[in-house]
C-alpha cells in the first residue's frame, strides 16, 4: 500500500509530532496536587527493556496499599506474533502521524489521577515521554538520564533491580512526607 520511504517519512513525522505534544503537555501540567499522600501508584513500562511487569504489582506491600491501587501499563514498539488479550498495553501503531493516541485503555490510564506515576524506562522515549507528560498523575518518578522536565524525582538505580528501586522510592517518598 505505502512504500518503505513513505512509511519512514510517516514515522519521522509521528516522532516529531510526539515531541511537540510532549512540550505542550509539559507547559500545561497542573502542579497543585504534587504534595498529596500516596494512595495509588501507576507504572508506564517499556516492555522492550523490562518484561517482568508482574513484579511491579508487588509495590502495594511496602507502601501499605491494596493490590487494586497499583496499575501497570506497558508500551511495546511492535506487537509480538503471539496473540495477546492484554488491554493494558499500547503500541506504536496506536499513534497516528500527528502523534495522537487512539487507544481507549491508554487514554483511561492517562486520565487516572495517580498519586505517583513511575516511568519505568531509561532515557528519552518519544512515545512514553508523550504519554507520561499527558498523564494527570500528581507526582512523577523516573530513572536517572530521563528528561528532567517530565519528572518530579529521578532515581539512579539499575532498571532491572526492582527491589533497590522500591527501597529508594520508599526512602524518598518518606523524606518528602508523601507516605
Amino acid at each position: 500500500m505505502y512504500s518503505k520511504l513513505t512509511m519512514r517519512m510517516f514515522e519521522k513525522l509521528k516522532r516529531r509530532s510526539l515531541k511537540k505534544l510532549t512540550e505542550k503537555y509539559i507547559l500545561e501540567r497542573d502542579y497543585s496536587q504534587v504534595n498529596s499522600k500516596v494512595k495509588t501508584i501507576g507504572f508506564l513500562v517499556d516492555e522492550q527493556l523490562f518484561q517482568d511487569s508482574d513484579t511491579l504489582y508487588e509495590f502495594y506491600k511496602p507502601f501499605n496499599l491494596v493490590p487494586k491501587d497499583i496499575k501497570v501499563f506497558s508500551f511495546l514498539e511492535v506487537k509480538k506474533k503471539l496473540p495477546s488479550l492484554r488491554q493494558n498495553q499500547v503500541q506504536c501503531k496506536d499513534f497516528n502521524w500527528k502523534g495522537e493516541m487512539h487507544n481507549p485503555n491508554a487514554e483511561e490510564f492517562l486520565n487516572t489521577e495517580f498519586d505517583v506515576l513511575i516511568g519505568y524506562y531509561k532515557g528519552n522515549h518519544e512515545f512514553l515521554d508523550a504519554m507520561l507528560s499527558k498523564s494527570k498523575a500528581r507526582f512523577k518518578v523516573g530513572f536517572d538520564g530521563a528528561d528532567e522536565r517530565l519528572f518530579d524525582l529521578l532515581i539512579s538505580v539499575p532498571l532491572e533491580d526492582v527491589k533497590l528501586f522500591q527501597k529508594e522510592l520508599k526512602k524518598y517518598l518518606t523524606i518528602l512526607n508523601k507516605l
